[in-house]
C-alpha cells in the first residue's frame, strides 16, 4: 500500500536501490550473527531476528512491486520473464536445501553458506540494476514517453492506451495515481490473483509439508529424510517454474475470458485432495483416502503448475489493460493483490490444520 502512494512521489530508481540496500544490509547483519554466540541474550536475539525479518519483508515487497511496476511499461514478455525469475529462485532454493540436507554436517556452516549466498546475489542485483539504464533496449521503454504496445491476440485491450495521452509517470497532476480506474479495470484479474494465492497458501506449506510417505516405516532416506523436501518443496517449485515459463509461448485464456476465473475456482478442489493424503498428525479427521505416495507427488505438481501458469497470466495482463501512464501503478496494485491472497491463505491454513 505504501508503495502505491510512493509511485509518483519517489522514483522507481530510488525505491529499487534503497530497498536492495536495506535488504543487503540486513542480510550482512544476519550473516555476522551466524558466528556470534547468542546464548546469553536469547530474548534480545529473538527480537533482533523478528525485527530484521519484518523490515526485510516490507523492503522486499517494495522492491518486487517496484520492479514489476516498472516492467508494466515494457513488452509483456519482459513481465513474464520477471515472474519466471521468481519461480527459478524458488527452484534453486529447494535444490540448495536438498544438497545441504545430503552433504552438510554442521548447521552453523550451512547457515553461513546460505546467508553468504544471499549477500552475493543481492550485491549482484544492485550491480545489474545499475547497468540496466545502459542498455538501449531498456532505455527505450524507460523513457518518460512510451509508444503504445499491443500484444498478439489482444489488440482490443490496448485501445485505451492508444487513445490516452502519453505522459511521464512522475508528471501527473496528482502525486498519487488514481486508484478507482485501476481497481475497476483490474477487478476480474485481481480476484483471480487473490483467490489463486489464497488456495496455494492454504495448502503450501502448512498442509503439503506435513504429508508423510506411507512407506516411512521402511527407514529408507527417500521416504523419511528426503520425501518432504522433494515432494513438497522441489517438485512444487519446479512445477511452478514450468507453469510460469510456458506463458512465454502460450497465453490462453485471455484477460477478458471467463475461462480464466473458472480455472482459478476449479483449484478449490485441490484442498480436499491434499487433506485426504497421509497428512500427519491427524486428530479430528482420521480418514486417509489416497493410500499411495504417487498422489501427493501428482497433487503437488498440479498445485505448482496451475499456480505458476494462471498467476503469471493474470499478473502480466494487468498493466496491459490500462492506459499507458497508469501501467506502473497498476503493476504495483497487482503486487498488492498477491500479498492480499497470501495473507488470507496463510491465516486460513492455520484453521485448516486445526480442523485436521
Amino acid at each position: 500500500m505504501a508503495n502505491f502512494l510512493l509511485v509518483n512521489r519517489v522514483s522507481t530508481h530510488v525505491r529499487v536501490l534503497a530497498s536492495l540496500t536495506v535488504m543487503l544490509t540486513i542480510f550482512v547483519v544476519m550473516t555476522v550473527l551466524v558466528k556470534v554466540d547468542t546464548s546469553s541474550w536469547t530474548h534480545g536475539f529473538f527480537a533482533v531476528t523478528i525485527t530484521c525479518m519484518a523490515v526485510l519483508s516490507g523492503t522486499a515487497t517494495i522492491f518486487n512491486s517496484s520492479v514489476f511496476g516498472m516492467t508494466g511499461s515494457f513488452p509483456m514478455r519482459n513481465s513474464q520473464a520477471l515472474i519466471s525469475g521468481g519461480g527459478m529462485g524458488g527452484t534453486i532454493s529447494a535444490l540448495a536445501a536438498l544438497v545441504d540436507l545430503a552433504l552438510s554436517r554442521d548447521v552453523t556452516d550451512s547457515a553461513l553458506a546460505f546467508f553468504l549466498t544471499a549477500d552475493v546475489f543481492l550485491g549482484l542485483c544492485v550491480g545489474l540494476y545499475l547497468l540496466l539504464p545502459r542498455l538501449e533496449y531498456a532505455r527505450y521503454y524507460m523513457r518518460s514517453v512510451w509508444p503504445a504496445h499491443v500484444f498478439s491476440g489482444e489488440e482490443q485491450l490496448a485501445q485505451d492506451s492508444l487513445n490516452a495521452p502519453l505522459v511521464a509517470p512522475g508528471s501527473n497532476i496528482s502525486t498519487t495515481p488514481p486508484l478507482r480506474p485501476i481497481l475497476k479495470k483490474t477487478a476480474g484479474l485481481g480476484f483471480c490473483i487473490i483467490y489463486l494465492l489464497f488456495i496455494t497458501s492454504i495448502i503450501f506449506p502448512a498442509i503439503s509439508t506435513n504429508i508423510e510417505s506411507l512407506d516411512k516405516s521402511s527407514g529408507s532416506p527417500w521416504t523419511t529424510k528426503f520425501f518432504i523436501p522433494l515432494t513438497a518443496f522441489l517438485l512444487f517449485n519446479f512445477a511452478d517454474l514450468c507453469g510460469r515459463q510456458i506463458t512465454a509461448w502460450v497465453q490462453v485464456p485471455g484477460p477478458r475470458s471467463k475461462v480464466l476465473p473458472g480455472l482459478v475456482l476449479l483449484r478449490t478442489g485441490l484442498v480436499p485432495l491434499f487433506v485426504f493424503c497421509n497428512y500427519q498428525p491427524r486428530v479430528h479427521l482420521q480418514t486417509v483416502v489416497f493410500l499411495s505416495d504417487i498422489y501427493p507427488i501428482l497433487f503437488s505438481s498440479l498445485l505448482g503448475f496451475s499456480n505458476g501458469y494462471l498467476s503469471t497470466l493474470a499478473l502480466i495482463y494487468g498493466p496491459k489493460i490500462v492506459s499507458r501512464e497508469l501501467a506502473e501503478a497498476t503493476g504495483v496494485v497487482m503486487s498488492f493483490y498477491m500479498s492480499l491472497g497470501l495473507v488470507f491463505g496463510s491465516a486460513c491454513s492455520a484453521l485448516l490444520v486445526h480442523l485436521i
